[in-house]
């Protein structure tokens, strides 16, 4: 079991309890130091305030469950406005908002979609904009919210 898989369900509770719910988790390498990434959310947003509020809660918990041998670094934030959308989870989240899609091979000669995210199942992600767009799931390399500065 991977430290993401045996970390997720205490990360989860101690969410649940506080009133935010997870985006994601990632524990990743980066040089020489790893990290345990964190990205809660709730319904109107995540505050500094509550990246904390979550980081205090969960910090004691997890070195008391000690899931991870060695030093790492807790990293507690919101999945921000350009949120990834990586699984069916995100995706139900995400329905009606405008995505982007970076596509591993061309489809009608674009690497790149971008649409209202209209509906998805277990092969493919459908887009509205001037046209239904369907991707299929396994051409997709990273999909995320899009937003126009």
């Amino acid at each position: 079991m991977s430290i993401v898989e045996r970390v997720y369900p205490l990360c989860e509770k101690v969410a649940s309890e506080l009133g935010y719910f997870i985006w994601d988790v990632d524990y990743v390498k980066e040089g020489t130091e790893w990290f345990l990434r964190i990205e809660i959310d709730k319904k109107d947003g995540i505050g500094i305030e509550d990246c904390e509020a979550y980081s205090r809660a969960i910090d004691p918990l997890l070195d008391e469950e000690d899931y991870i041998e060695g030093a790492y670094r807790l990293e507690v934030s919101s999945p921000g406005i350009e949120r990834i959308i990586k699984n069916d989870f995100h995706l139900s989240k995400c329905t009606g908002e405008v995505v982007e899609i970076k596509l591993f091979a061309p489809i009608e000669g674009c690497k790149v979609a971008r649409g209202t995210l209209y509906s998805y199942d277990s092969e493919s992600v459908t887009l509205k904009d001037e046209a239904e767009i369907i991707i299929p799931r396994k051409n997709i390399a990273k999909m995320n919210i899009y937003f126009e500065f």
